[in-house]
């Protein structure tokens, strides 16, 4: 099990959160932007100003794993962007820990940081995009409990490629 500290991201934190999210490292989402797309990918840059971004204005809200003073891993969640669901739906819409880090706990340790912010926000539910051919991160998120919605299988452009994802839900309470 980890022994990291989850706490809020702080503007300091945007760079480190950039580099693991650029790295595609860790346990990721459907976030297209995590796969290695040289062509037309965000710079470092352009995705630093992103989570500057994100941690200034709270959407989504960011927690960040550190080993000692170094950020490690991110969690990004808030209610779900999903057209149509309900209220209490939320969303994991990033979950990323470096290689580094990877069979440590870190990746559980900030998902219950996220659901612990989610069930504080009134949420009974919990939903995440997961590439298809993502099957580390489909592993993780199926062993903390969510199911597969195959029905929800989708094709999305991103940086000039297309990519294939599923979404995942759970309820946040229990599995």
């Amino acid at each position: 099990m980890s022994s990291c500290l989850i706490r809020p991201a702080t503007l300091r934190d945007a760079k480190a959160i950039a580099e693991i999210h650029a790295s595609a490292g860790g346990v990721t989402g459907g976030d297209a932007a995590a796969r290695p797309l040289p062509n037309g990918a965000p710079s470092l840059d352009r995705q630093q100003v992103f989570w500057r971004e994100a941690i200034e204005f709270g959407e989504p809200q960011l927690q960040v794993a550190c080993d000692a003073e170094k950020v490690v891993g991110f969690v990004g969640f808030d209610r779900c962007r999903d057209k149509g669901t309900r209220p209490t739906m939320g969303e994991i819409w990033a979950i990323y820990v470096a290689p580094s880090q990877w069979n440590q706990g870190v990746g559980l340790a900030l998902w219950d940081a996220a659901r612990e912010g989610l069930m504080e926000e009134g949420c009974s539910e919990v939903s995440i995009w997961v590439g298809l051919g993502n099957e580390r991160a489909l592993r993780f998120h199926e062993l903390a409990g969510f199911k597969r919605e195959l029905s929800s299988a989708r094709t999305v452009p991103a940086f000039g490629a297309r990519v294939e994802e599923i979404r995942l839900r759970r309820k946040i309470d229990g599995l």
